[in-house]
């Protein structure tokens, strides 16, 4: 084939083949300007002249730039009719110049083709164009949406009255299994409207200190909190800002359901009711139907309830604590946190201050009145001890967020944690075991599951509408031991590991305070180990001092304990500061679990009337507070306590426990005795006090320690609890430090000592209380009784040998199921006791 004719052949002076991307196809140029044609090309294009570089790709020679031509001398038909003929000799005609997007010639993108789809290039100036429409219409949906929204709502959301607000739904409290442990049913009756003229101008006035100071000039809604609430939602939080038209809205229309729709209707609503209501008007109707607490819907009916009289009565600083109370009504309450209260109410003068409203002189002469101890209210809450279960339930949802009005108004489905076998299982240790003793004892019980945190029984006290004794900080005694254990393991460096033997001589004077153990009992040379399972005061004393007291405090609050534990001293190594029964349990719990907290909960799920879901605790994933090692080692040291203490499990379940009993200012008596522990899978805590911190004495008239009827009914429920399930044991021990003794040494020339157990007290023969005890023998003889010759001569009390909590229960030859240890009142707390004064804090 001829060079002529060989497409890929081309000679010097050819240029580069040109794709259709280049606009012009493949084309040669003559020196004199004439276009030609390549031979064996497809139909005829007309020729195109660049006169210049307007930025389209055209033919170019071969330094890449574009041929410039002569000017056009010829008409367009003088130079289609010559190519026609296959060549044009002469100047070369100009075609008509395509405007930009149009895509001129066939071989330019026609318009609306994307660029770069073909190859070729982009078209900037189009490209521009339709960015600049986009951002127009954007710009227009931003303008004009709002606009638009804000119209159709005025047209469609109609203004409320105050008799639409809602309150009487009613909301349902189930067991774990689903099945109900309590309705609660609104009050009906505790709204009581009043005019607007029947408030005070300074009950007014404290109001919109505490809400909305810019009422009188807003259009009824807040910007800025509606663009925060916009922003909280956007980002995955909750709630905004409202003024009082915005709240009134929520509260008798639209509900607290945290979303944009609920935001958005509340703020038309609210601009709505400004135009057709004087600013009187909608404040009227706001006092008429906000919640105050303690049932009271409105001002009228909060001031009876807190102060038991009229409206018109209130003066500065009662509508002050009022107002204060707006935003948390359950939870400021005086009665519940006056310390809030306060806070809320000094804010509320210092507004009216402020604002004009209250000389600054009279704002100082202001004291924080006195309200009303809270009526028994009945709505559905049990009257037994399932009361105090709704009563903690309800605080719990005020914790996450879910108000009074909610569940008075929402008909929420409330599922708790607490599971209905075991709670019955703790009722009845508790009626059987206080049977017959003095009507002052009160008593708490908690039970919480270690892996999950759940709360599966809770018993505060018989009366639901009372007390709640589950909630009550009281001191622990003996049974906050472990946790001083955990700061010397800790301490580094040189860990003080439960091998490590101390002095548990008594008395003693340890850092300049005396320490005795209850009833002269000395240890000689005891390691931590022993020292936990005889109760050594001297000992744990001497412990809490060489790791420090705050660190004491710090190893309590990271097993699980909330207290606060303020400003400790020596004596928290012996329990003289307050905790709750919760604390306890879920602190032994972290140990029980391996070291991970899960914090202690009584609801799992909240749903609303319409399906929504408030609330899902899920599968908690705990928290690691300690290793397992660490944990393994505090577990490691109490368990010898229940079965020395003579309250085992049943069946030789392993448990970690202890006992803890603190002595009343009284010689001889005691305050509060506990019973702590803990399986695998439950952890107990049970606290025997009174109201007023009397001495507590069992039926006969002797003190009560910690293994005797707390002890008791700890046995009892545990052992009822876990019946039937399998016996678990504890994950695998590697001491830390020093190492305990394999086998504990027996005190030298003990007689009866059997190796490898716990040696028995001296002198059982002649113990004292528990022999025939109370059944005419007289308090002689006996078994782990008093030391001596019992409440007619010897040496001592009703502590025995080991100094208290030792002997065998309260309560009499029923339910023995599991070694319920007692011989009937024969054996009053049955001396012996936790060798060393369970609980004696010096």
């Amino acid at each position: 084939m001829p060079p002529s004719q060989n497409p890929t052949h081309h000679s010097a002076f050819d240029e580069p083949t040109v794709t259709n991307t280049e606009a012009v196809g493949a084309t040669r140029r003559s020196a004199v300007g004439t276009v030609t044609p390549p031979e064996g090309a497809g139909r005829t294009r007309e020729p195109r002249l660049l006169t210049h570089d307007s930025g389209r790709t055209g033919s170019r020679n071969g330094t890449g730039s574009a041929t410039r031509a002569m000017a056009p001398t010829a008409t367009a038909a003088t130079s289609r009719s010559a190519m026609a003929s296959g060549g044009l000799s002469g100047t070369a005609v100009s075609p008509r110049p395509a405007r930009p997007g149009r895509g001129g010639d066939d071989d330019e993108p026609p318009r609306g083709r994307r660029p770069g789809r073909d190859g070729s290039a982009p078209e900037p100036r189009g490209r521009k164009r339709r960015i600049r429409r986009i951002v127009f219409l954007l710009i227009g949906l931003l303008v004009l949406g709002p606009v638009l929204a804000f119209a159709v709502g005025w047209i469609f959301f109609r203004v409320p009255t105050p008799d639409d607000a809602t309150n009487n739904q009613v909301a349902t409290i189930s067991y774990a299994n689903g099945t109900s442990l309590a309705s609660l049913v609104p009050e009906q009756g505790n709204r009581i409207k009043v005019p607007i003229t029947q408030v005070p101008l300074h009950v007014q006035q404290a109001v919109l200190s505490a809400e909305d100071r810019s009422f009188y000039s807003n259009l009824g809604f807040d910007p800025v909190g509606i663009l925060r609430a916009a922003f909280n939602q956007a980002t995955g939080g909750s709630g905004g800002g409202s003024t009082i038209t915005q709240q009134y809205v929520k509260n008798v229309l639209v509900g607290d359901e945290y979303s944009l729709w609920r935001k958005y209707r509340e703020v038309v609503i609210a601009a709505k009711i400004s135009q057709e209501q004087s600013k009187e008007e909608i404040l009227g109707n706001y006092l008429n139907t906000i919640y105050f607490g303690r049932g009271a819907y409105g001002i009228q009916a909060a001031a009876q309830s807190y102060f038991d009289k009229d409206v018109s009565q209130l003066s500065v600083s009662e509508g002050a604590m009022l107002a204060g109370l707006i935003q948390s009504p359950s939870r400021w309450d005086p009665a519940v946190d006056r310390g809030m209260s306060e806070q809320r109410w000094a804010f509320v003068l210092d507004g009216m201050v402020g604002q004009n409203w209250l000389p600054a002189a009279e704002r100082g002469a202001q004291t924080f009145p006195a309200a009303i101890p809270p009526q028994p209210r009945r709505s559905g809450i049990p009257d037994n001890d399932r009361g105090h279960i709704v009563s903690a339930v309800r605080a719990e949802l005020n914790s996450y967020g879910i108000t009074e009005t909610q569940v008075n108004q929402e008909g929420l489905q409330v599922t708790t944690t607490i599971d209905p076998r075991r709670q019955d299982q703790a009722v009845e240790s508790v009626e059987r075991r206080l049977r017959g003793q003095p009507a002052n004892l009160r008593t708490a019980l908690v039970s919480v599951d270690p892996r999950t945190g759940a709360v599966l029984a809770y018993y505060g006290g018989e009366d639901g509408s009372g007390f709640d004794y589950a909630q009550s900080e009281r001191q622990p005694g003996s049974s906050f031991k472990p946790f001083v254990l955990l700061a010397g393991l800790q301490r580094n460096p040189n860990p003080i590991g439960l091998g490590t033997t101390f002095d548990g001589s008594s008395p003693q004077t340890i850092a300049g305070t005396e320490v005795e153990n209850n009833e002269g009992e000395n240890c000689g040379n005891c390691d931590l180990r022993t020292a936990m399972t005889q109760s050594i005061n001297t000992v744990f004393y001497q412990l809490g001092v060489q790791v420090g007291p705050q660190r004491v405090a710090d190893a309590a609050h990271q097993a699980g304990v909330s207290a606060p534990l303020e400003a400790p001293s020596g004596g928290i190594s012996l329990g003289d500061r307050e905790v709750r029964p919760s604390d306890m349990a879920a602190a032994y719990a972290t140990f029980a679990a391996d070291g991970v907290y899960h914090r202690p909960h009584l609801v799992s799920r909240v749903t609303t009337a319409d399906g929504r879901v408030l609330f899902d605790a899920g599968v908690p994933a705990g928290e690691t507070r300690m290793t397992q090692q660490l944990a393994r080692n505090v577990v490691e040291a109490m368990l010898p306590v229940a079965d020395h203490s003579e309250i085992p499990l049943s069946g030789g379940r392993p448990v970690a426990a202890k006992t803890g009993t603190v002595q009343s200012s009284v010689d001889g008596q005691n305050n509060d005795a506990w019973m702590v522990g803990s399986t695998p899978s439950i952890s107990t805590a049970v606290w025997v006090g009174t109201d007023d911190n009397t001495p507590i004495k069992n039926g006969d008239g002797r003190p009560i320690y910690g293994r005797g009827v707390p002890g008791q009914i700890w046995q009892g429920y545990m052992n009822d609890a876990l019946r039937g399930d399998p016996v678990e044991q504890f994950s695998d021990f590697r001491p830390i430090g020093t190492p305990p003794q394999t086998t504990p040494a027996a005190p030298p020339n003990q007689p009866g000592c059997v190796e490898g157990q716990p040696c028995p007290p001296e002198n059982q023969d002649q113990g004292g209380d528990q022999g025939q005890g109370d059944q005419g023998q007289g308090d002689q003889g006996g078994f782990f009784g008093d030391q001596g010759q019992g409440d007619e001569g010897g040496d001592g009390g009703d502590q025995g040998q080991f100094g208290g909590d030792q002997g065998g229960g309260d309560q009499g030859q029923g339910n023995q199921d599991g070694g319920d240890q007692g011989q009937g009142d024969q054996g009053g707390d049955q001396g012996g006791g936790q060798q060393g004064g369970d609980g004696a804090l010096f």
